[in-house]
């Protein structure tokens, strides 16, 4: 069992020395109980190169039911124990974070009042064997290796804007009344995808200035300043919407085929703690699957 926990961490880690530091042993420590489990395994499990290691295939495939294995483990001694409080780590993406998530989560809380919730948004894809965190949020068509991946939201968008920038035109009528006013972010292909639903194909915005603004809910800020029109994710704007503070003036919905992912290491599968956070957000956002 020594020798499995130190040949886990050195499979996340890919590097014996930082290993060691994060078991509190010697590097050497650490090369001797990976000697062992691969004398005993009968096969080698890492390939040694100049700046660390690389697992090997088998090596591979050990890695991720070694790590299943501790991680039953674990939960099974925090029961057995009854440990009062267990800690799950979230890395979300910024518009699903404050728009979606942190309105939702106290109801979970409430659900399951022994499991504290740590929140990170993030725009950069978690690395599961690096990162302290036991699921992400993510947008994308679910295809990440070795992940377990779970459609929460379908990606939609159409065109928002204030009342006051539509009523600067005397309001919004039909599609062509948008090429009137400012496009926020033109650049993003939802626009042409947009458009191109609506029956005006091929919209040059190269003389236009071309305001970026990254996360859709910057975009969204900027849009009820009046600084122009948004393509944006009603599922992630509702409340704006029912304040008047954004208006959607057409029913037409823009689809890439991507979407809003629950994902996390096949590994962790089985941990109860995620699978009850899935439980209660696949039922949270059920209706935008509908």
């Amino acid at each position: 069992m020594a020798a499995i926990r130190v040949f886990e961490e050195a499979a996340r880690s890919k590097n014996f020395t930082v290993a060691a530091e994060k078991l509190g042993m010697t590097q050497a420590a650490v090369s001797y109980q990976i000697k062992v489990l691969e004398d005993r395994v009968g096969a080698q499990l890492f390939i040694r190169q100049a700046r660390g290691v690389e697992l090997s295939e088998i090596g591979r495939k050990f890695a991720g039911t070694a790590t299943e294995a501790l991680n039953l483990l674990a939960d099974a001694y925090a029961d057995a124990r009854g440990l009062s409080q267990d800690t799950l780590s979230i890395s979300v993406i910024p518009t699903f974070g404050t728009n979606f998530l942190a309105q939702h989560l106290g109801k979970f809380q409430l659900d399951n009042p022994n499991i504290a919730v740590r929140v990170e948004i993030s725009e950069g894809l978690t690395d599961f064997n690096s990162d302290e965190f036991d699921i992400a949020i993510r947008g994308g068509k679910g295809e990440w290796p070795d992940l377990r991946s779970h459609i929460l939201i379908p990606t939609q968008f159409t065109p928002m804007l204030s009342n006051d920038l539509s009523d600067s035109i005397g309001g919004v009528r039909e599609p062509a009344d948008l090429l009137k006013l400012p496009i926020l972010s033109h650049s993003d292909p939802w626009w042409q995808l947009w458009f191109n639903a609506a029956g005006l194909e091929s919209q040059n915005f190269d003389n236009r200035p071309n305001q970026q603004f990254g996360p859709q809910i910057l975009e969204a800020n900027a849009a009820i300043a009046g600084q122009g029109v948004a393509m944006l994710t009603p599922a992630f704007f509702k409340a704006e919407l029912a304040r008047g503070d954004l208006v959607q003036p057409f029913e037409l919905l823009g689809d890439d085929g991507t979407g809003y992912w629950l994902v996390f290491p096949e590994s962790n599968r089985l941990s109860p703690k995620i699978r009850k956070f899935r439980s209660w957000i696949e039922a949270a956002t059920a209706s935008y699957r509908e």
